[in-house]
């Protein structure tokens, strides 16, 4: 039974233009001003969300976007400020990408907005698409068997220094601690300081790729999975296999149970109306994220198509209106978004989160208005 909703909000600045003949995406380019304008953004959302019984404000790491499109590079930081901006509301860290990091640095950040926020921030770890962030910042992106290799280790090395009051590792990537003297003895183990004072930590990833090992690796550690929203894929295939990781594990689970669904929505008081309101978003969403890999194999021509003023309706990728026959969105009045709801709870009995939020590009007075219209006409309804 669905219990609790929450919103994700990638990080995207006013863009200004949006579409498919507005400015290309590689071409867009904002002043320092401008783009630190997604700290003001970000509060005022935390601020609409906490006062309408909200349970999370998710937000994405990312780094280097003079494009405007995600635009918040530390998420622990933000999520201390908002915590103490806001009363009740939660700030889900989705994701911290963990090639970006030192893992033992990520799991001193997350303790201590733990303790700062008394529990209020949620730990969340990917592996990154963005080459331009995770090689630059240090990472492997473009060698994927490295990304997840580092990934498996870092996320192991984490939930160690979480769980135990002292550890030690030695892997493929790292030895720790360093293997050198200190104050006359021989380094053998470290302690986290602080560890979490909320364990065991609650963590979120995201379910892409669906793969045997990637699910196993998640249900090893206890780690819960969003599906669809951003940039992963609604795909029942993938709630399937990860209810199959838990039974290859010996664990019971009813279909949808540990897992978030992201559903981008807009409401409007006819489903064409919505559809004409959000298009403009959708595609801005989709020059962004569509040569990425995001919308399905794309060969050069169509990057090319995609990639110039006008040209997504050349660009052969699915429109706002087949994303929402297929459920990856849902365009038009409250009541439908109710159905909608309900018939997803009832088709999948263990979940309890969904995740609604506002496509790429869409204004902040949108967004609040949205959220708002969302906790009035829909939320206390499913």
């Amino acid at each position: 039974m669905i219990k609790r909703f929450s919103s994700l909000f990638a990080g995207h600045i006013d863009l200004g233009d949006m579409g498919q003949d507005a400015t290309p995406a590689n071409e867009r380019r904002y002043s320092d001003k401008q783009l630190a304008t997604i700290f003001d953004k970000t509060e005022a959302m935390a601020h609409c969300m906490d006062g309408l019984g909200y349970n999370t404000l998710w937000l994405a790491e990312h780094h280097f976007q003079r494009e405007g499109y995600e635009c918040i590079p530390n998420l622990l930081l933000m999520g201390v400020h908002l915590a103490h901006l806001t009363k009740n509301l939660r700030i889900g860290c989705g994701f911290n990408i963990a090639p970006m990091w030192h893992p033992l640095r990520l799991a001193e950040d997350f303790a201590m907005a733990d303790h700062m926020t008394k529990g209020r921030v949620t730990f969340g770890v990917g592996r990154g698409y963005h080459t331009r962030e995770v090689e630059s910042l240090g990472g492997p992106m473009i060698d994927k068997d490295a990304n997840r290799d580092i990934f498996e280790e870092q996320v192991d090395i984490i939930f160690k220094a979480f769980n135990n009051e002292a550890f030690s590792h030695k892997g493929k990537y790292y030895t720790l601690p360093a293997e050198v003297p200190y104050r006359g003895y021989d380094l053998k183990e470290l302690t986290l300081v602080p560890r979490p004072r909320s364990l065991p930590v609650e963590c979120w990833q995201p379910v892409v790729s669906a793969t045997e090992r990637g699910l196993d690796f998640m249900v090893k550690h206890g780690i819960k999975g969003v599906i669809g929203g951003g940039s992963a894929l609604m795909a029942e295939s993938s709630v399937l296999a990860f209810q199959e990781a838990h039974q290859r594990a010996g664990n019971q689970t009813k279909l949808g149970e540990n897992l978030c669904f992201g559903i981008s929505y807009h409401l409007a008081p006819t489903r064409e109306q919505a559809i004409r309101e959000a298009t403009p978003y959708f595609e801005e969403h989709a020059k962004m994220f569509a040569p990425l890999g995001f919308m399905g194999p794309m060969d050069d021509e169509q990057l090319a198509t995609l990639g110039r003023r006008g040209g997504f309706a050349d660009s052969r990728l699915a429109t706002l209106e087949y994303s929402c026959e297929r459920g990856a969105w849902y365009c038009g009045p409250p009541a439908g978004f109710v159905e909608f709801l309900q018939e997803l709870g009832e088709k999948y009995p263990g979940l309890e989160d969904v995740n609604v939020q506002s496509s790429m590009g869409t204004p902040l007075a949108v967004m609040l208005e949205q959220l708002a219209w969302f906790a009035k006409d829909v939320m206390p309804k499913v």
